[in-house]
């Protein structure tokens, strides 16, 4: 991928830190410098669990392992293993190998250009933490990223629009200068209401402060459903945004458009099913990680991996 990120890959190599740059541009693969661990409740399920990242060896990739299982199979992270999604992302070869929520772990991973990583988990869900990408940042940070000796497998530039929509909610990649997203939200309730947000990976622009810090959001009035369906189990005013007709049950925000940035976020952890994203605008609005998913499996289709070559 080239893209606006490019002023920035060489810090992110020399520090090997990784919170110097947004999106890296190393033309080589990367994985973590050294493993990283965090554990928190889950989202949907309500059970804790701990991750633990671990560099990986070049072309692997990045894939969960259940760690809890007898005989744990590698899941990749890809397009092609995505179970489900609703209200998260969840990933599976069957009932007994599958990991759900891994969106916001993505997020940071495809925003750091860690292409290969092991991700050890010893349970069904990846913690939600504090509702946001800001822990996994946090988490990964100390130890940073490190280029490794073969090369990296870029997508091309798009160049032709490709589009997916479900009535009025919709998401598209248009071709473009430089790597750009824009996400826009429309709910009735006052607090929220009609919100975008547009960002693009630059020095002043930083993933790590701008989107990751966004939180996951729910509305007051869906609570008690959500719950009796099996889901949200883990939600709580600690871990996520919630909102009623009087407005936020848990104020401050961390952003007037805290909601619309967090979406942005969930676009680009299932984006990172891709692996390196093709060099596009992105542009969502209404959407859903089921249309989130949509895209990528067209982006994948028709936008190949490029043959890896260094020269």
């Amino acid at each position: 991928m080239r893209s606006s990120a490019a002023d920035l890959s060489a810090d992110l190599l020399a520090n090997q830190r990784a919170d110097t740059a947004d999106f890296s541009d190393s033309r080589r693969q990367q994985t973590l410098a050294d493993a990283v661990s965090a554990t928190g409740v889950g989202l949907h399920l309500g059970q804790s669990t701990t991750v633990r990242l671990l560099p990986a060896p070049p072309d692997s990739g990045r894939y969960f392992l259940r760690c809890d299982r007898t005989c744990p199979q590698p899941i990749p992270a890809a397009v092609d293993t995505v179970v489900q999604t609703q209200l998260s992302t969840e990933l599976g070869l069957d009932q007994q190998q599958s990991v759900r929520t891994v969106e916001h772990l993505l997020a940071a991973l495809v925003v750091l250009a860690v292409d290969n990583v092991r991700i050890e988990i010893d349970g069904p869900e990846l913690p939600l933490l504090d509702g946001s990408a800001k822990g996994w940042m946090d988490a990964i940070a100390p130890v940073g990223v490190c280029a490794q000796s073969a090369p990296a497998r870029d997508r091309p530039a798009l160049t032709q629009p490709i589009t997916i929509h479900d009535g009025d909610a919709w998401v598209a990649a248009f071709p473009s200068p430089a790597l750009r997203f824009t996400y826009g939200i429309d709910f009735e309730l006052a607090a929220i209401g009609n919100q975008w947000h547009s960002w693009s990976p630059t020095a002043a622009q930083r993933f790590a402060t701008d989107i990751a810090p966004a939180r996951t959001f729910g509305l007051a009035h869906q609570i008690d459903y959500l719950r009796s369906q099996g889901l949200i189990k883990g939600g709580s005013l600690e871990n996520a945004l919630v909102c009623g007709e009087n407005g936020w049950l848990n104020p401050p925000l961390r952003f007037e458009n805290e909601p619309a940035r967090h979406k942005m976020l969930d676009l680009i952890g299932d984006l990172g099913l891709l692996g390196r994203l093709p060099q596009a605008h992105y542009v969502a609005y209404k959407a859903s990680h089921t249309l989130h998913v949509a895209l990528a499996k067209k982006i994948e289709a028709s936008c190949p991996t490029i043959d890896p070559t260094i020269e």
